[in-house]
């Protein structure tokens, strides 16, 4: 029986849902031409996206929540049928207040269409669903995928179903190699797999460190007092013709050919090491023409310091070490020093000191993006090496950004070369496609089934990827957006709208760039509303960055990694990154997601005002 207090409460929902639906009808009508640029096929899916826009422009909570202690519809779940879902409960509301309500606004998908989109969309793009899921696995292939076709169809029989090549590593004939063993794979397994080439972008990273010298540190193992549990163990080998070292042996000595040929078993090299101490190694095997030898003691090897030879205390021969590996310490920062970048190619250095400690020149190093010395303001944030160090621009004459360190750890900061460097504040106006990626375009076009598109800023730099697409032929390939940076993020309501103008296009959640671009304790809530919109764009998402990192690279994976591997169930696909335990984390991971299928399929949620759903 309905009480009074109800069919109140029935009158006072039914015009706000009404408004509501005008709003979500409002939003179509502004973007009609972008509409009509829209794929025929992906139109439905266009609508269904500005109408759920138009309610995101409002917070609908207290109207949730009076709906559902009536036992309708929360409208939590209405991504994938926005009007559908409003139409449905006005329907509802106008049936218990007996009014007439006039014909309903036409919904371009509804409860079962919806869904059924999202679902063909993510087939076009990512292929047919395996057999015991719905979420994909995609893997990033290391250079072993190159020459070890073992590995390849270990990685398909263990259940992967996109292969991702990273275009900033290896090269064309790397990449070619991989897809061969993939398609060899795919015939001995009986398993399809699409294959994925990510452009590598203009991403910023600090150059070059400077060198102080070459050296090598030897050490034994020892207990909390020093004393030696096992000896250190180093690989003598010929610097112009190296042999691998064996397998466990982490520490190679590039040695003269004149000691190497005289070496026995049972022989001593003696030399005097970087602290004018004297030290020896034990030669304990030879293997080819390099040798194993051991030692207790620690050693500061200094290149091309002499090396004698000993055998019973006689000496054989004489050599001298190296070339040794070049020693560039990283540049040690902590809060209120300042950093300079540079645009000027300089090999980075610590700061210079006077005798007293005082600084006299402030520690540099260069920045390898241009655009960064054209856009950077006063004022603005910096992170360093995915977050762990951050600061504020104190000025950029074009030349140098002068920046002011804010935050480190607590032992300070340790910045090394090719470290990331991102400037969430600052608007950047430049390609997201590098001359570098559009040559790397020409190699992968006839080899693969989709592009990633990465540090995208807006949707001229989809149009661009496109236009070099359909010039080499290959406008049939889907396109993959990586949402790593902030001004993606918030022009992703109109990155989604250009992108369904040539699908079939994906979204790629790069959780790594973007926690730093965005803030650490906003990622969460970020990566909802990209999975929330691309919901209503029928658009997949790819999950990415550090799933099962631990498990891939140790074997074993944290409780927190399996915890975060279940959120991928909430993607069409998860994105694996490379590691000696690949094969076992994918299997693990397929697992996982086949569990999960049969407890979620999205979830509800609390439908407050969204600022990215602006479009003005």
């Amino acid at each position: 029986m309905t009480t009074k207090s109800n069919t109140r409460l029935f009158e006072r929902l039914l015009p706000s849902l009404m408004v509501l639906r005008d709003e979500a009808l409002r939003v179509e009508q502004s973007f009609a031409e972008e509409l009509s640029q829209i794929e025929p096929a992906y139109r439905a899916s266009a609508r269904n996206l500005l109408h759920y826009l138009g309610v995101r422009q409002h917070d609908i909570r207290n109207l949730q929540r009076d709906l559902a202690s009536l036992g309708l519809s929360s409208l939590g779940v209405l991504e994938a049928h926005a009007m559908a879902s409003l139409n449905a409960v006005v329907d509802v509301l106008g049936q218990l207040t007996g009014r007439e309500l006039g014909r309903e606004p036409d919904a371009p998908v509804d409860f079962r269409t919806g869904p059924l989109l999202l679902r063909d969309h993510s087939r076009n793009l990512l292929g047919p669903e395996p057999n015991n899921r719905y979420v994909r696995i995609m893997v990033t292939m290391p250079s072993e995928a190159a020459t070890q076709p073992e590995l390849v169809r270990d990685l398909l029989r263990a259940g992967m179903d996109v292969m991702r090549i990273n275009c900033a590593h290896d090269d064309p004939d790397a990449w070619r190699a991989m897809v061969d063993n993939l398609r060899r794979a795919e015939r001995e397994v009986g398993r399809s797999c699409r294959v994925q080439a990510d452009l590598g972008g203009p991403k910023l990273r600090t150059g070059p460190l400077a060198a102080v010298g070459r050296l090598l540190k030897i050490r034994p193992k020892r207990d909390h007092l020093a004393r030696v549990l096992a000896p250190a163990r180093v690989w003598l080998t010929l610097a112009e013709t190296p042999e691998p070292a064996p397998e466990g042996i982490a520490v190679v000595m590039p040695v003269s050919r004149e000691l190497l040929e005289a070496a026995q078993p049972g022989d001593e090299l003696s030399l005097i090491d970087g602290r004018e101490r004297e030290r020896g190694l034990r030669v304990v095997s030879r293997q080819g023409q390099s040798c194993l030898a051991e030692t207790e003691q620690i050693i500061y090897a200094v290149d091309q310091a002499p090396l004698t030879l000993l055998r019973d205390r006689t000496k054989i021969a004489d050599g001298r070490i190296g070339p040794l590996p070049e020693i560039t310490p990283p540049i040690m920062l902590f809060p209120n020093d300042i950093l300079l970048l540079t645009r000027a190619e300089t090999p980075g250095e610590n700061a210079t000191r006077d005798d007293a400690g005082a600084v006299i020149g402030p520690a540099h190093v260069h920045c390898t993006l241009d655009a960064a010395f054209r856009s950077v303001r006063p004022g603005e944030s910096v992170w360093l090496d995915d977050g762990k160090i951050g600061g504020m621009v104190k000025a950029n004459d074009g030349e140098v950004i002068t920046i002011r360190i804010t935050h480190t750890g607590p032992n300070g900061g340790r910045l090394r070369a090719e470290k990331g460097i991102n400037f969430p504040d600052t608007r950047f106006e430049m390609s997201a496609l590098t001359d570098k990626d559009i040559a790397d375009l020409t190699q992968v076009v006839g080899h693969v089934d989709m592009v990633a598109l990465s540090f995208l800023r807006g949707p001229d730099d989809i149009l661009l990827l496109e236009d070099h697409l359909h010039r080499l032929g290959a406008g049939h390939l889907g396109i993959v957006l990586k949402i790593e940076n902030r001004q993606a993020f918030e022009n992703l309501p109109r990155i989604l709208l250009a992108s369904l103008r040539s699908p079939p296009v994906g979204v790629m959640v790069a959780r790594g760039d973007l926690a730093v671009e965005v803030g650490f304790e906003r990622l969460s809530e970020v990566q909802e509303e990209i999975l929330w919109l691309c919901e209503a764009a029928h658009v997949p998402v790819i999950w990415a960055t550090q799933i099962l990192e631990g498990m891939a690279k140790k074997g074993s994976p944290s409780r927190a990694e399996v915890s975060d591997a279940v959120m991928s169930s909430r993607a069409e696909c998860a994105m694996l990154n490379k590691g000696p335990y690949i094969v076992e984390t994918v299997r693990f991971l397929s697992g996982i997601l086949s569990r999960m299928d049969t407890h979620l399929d999205k979830r509800k949620a609390m439908l407050r005002r969204l600022a990215i759903a602006e479009l003005s």
